[in-house]
């Protein structure tokens, strides 16, 4: 219920929840009220299928009490449970606080395992097969949902596989990325380039920097608009990792590759966001993990059996 901005949605399930309760006890004493006048042979008077006929017999007691014990549990449940609106209950329980305290009794369970890499440098732990092992594990855990399986990432996520990176390959670098996670944002920049055509022009002047199929006319026309785009990838297109500016040079396409992706980039710009994982992840497991990513873009490093 913290979601919501007013008490409105807290109270009317609260109100609900109690009037539910409530029309199981009026049910309950209704029934209990109501006395159907049956006949000499203790029937109601209802007949089925020219023999069969409707019986006037209480309903057993222990029904009753089991169904007056399930209200009476009910209600203490919503005393000491969250369950009426935001009334946290007596015993504040809540899944998150659960959820938390089983994280922290698994990450004291595996202290011992990660123990023995926090003296060791990431690329003395890309070197290590049980290292890597566990990493790997935690890299199917954490990142491989956008960045694949492979490591080799998609359209918007980058491959964490190749020697190409936005913000630094260095093991420091793959450790602050993972900590803090990453903000990227370009702004759009029709405005500031000029007209539609002008935009035109600098998508083949960018397509030519990377040596891709482009128009040599439009890529010359184009060349003097790019300093519109200089401040941050450089006036050589080279990026500039301080501030997570591609490299145009490269071929890399992390976006799309071709003229109307690169207008419609110009045009519109681009935000890109990687989570965080400092409060998921232990400082122990972010360095063991930092190994294996640094060990998937430099596959040479030895592996010990």
């Amino acid at each position: 219920m913290s979601d919501f901005t007013t008490n409105f949605w807290s109270l009317y399930v609260a109100a609900l929840t109690l009037l539910s309760i409530g029309a199981c006890l009026l049910l309950l004493w209704i029934t209990a009220r109501k006395k159907i006048v049956s006949s000499g042979d203790n029937t109601t008077g209802h007949v089925w299928d020219g023999d069969l006929r409707e019986m006037n017999n209480p309903m057993p007691r222990w029904w009753v009490w089991l169904f007056v014990a399930t209200i009476v549990y009910s209600l203490l449940y919503l005393v000491a449970y969250p369950g009426l609106g935001g009334y946290k209950g007596e015993l504040g329980w809540s899944t998150q606080r659960e959820y938390q305290e089983e994280i922290e009794q698994a990450n004291r369970q595996l202290a011992p395992l990660y123990a023995q890499f926090t003296a060791r440098t990431p690329q003395e732990l890309a070197g290590d097969a049980v290292a890597m092992g566990v990493g790997e594990r935690l890299y199917m855990n954490n990142c491989a949902q956008c960045h694949g399986s492979d490591a080799r990432g998609s359209k918007g996520f980058p491959n964490l596989a190749d020697s190409e990176w936005i913000h630094g390959g260095a093991p420091v670098k793959n450790s602050e990325s993972i900590t803090l996670g990453r903000q990227g944002a370009m702004p759009a920049m029709a405005a500031a380039i000029g007209s539609s055509d002008d935009v035109r022009n600098v998508a083949h002047y960018v397509l030519s920097l990377s040596g891709s199929p482009h128009d040599s006319v439009r890529s010359q026309l184009g060349k003097p608009k790019f300093v519109a785009c200089a401040a941050c990838h450089g006036v050589d297109g080279k990026g500039n990792q301080a501030l997570g500016a591609p490299n145009l040079t490269d071929d890399v396409w992390l976006h799309g590759w071709g003229e109307a992706a690169i207008i419609s980039i110009i045009n519109n710009g681009k935000t890109n966001q990687m989570p965080g994982q400092a409060g998921k992840l232990t400082e122990a497991q972010i360095h063991v993990l930092t190994g294996y990513i640094w060990g998937l873009s430099n596959p040479t490093a030895p592996v010990r059996p």
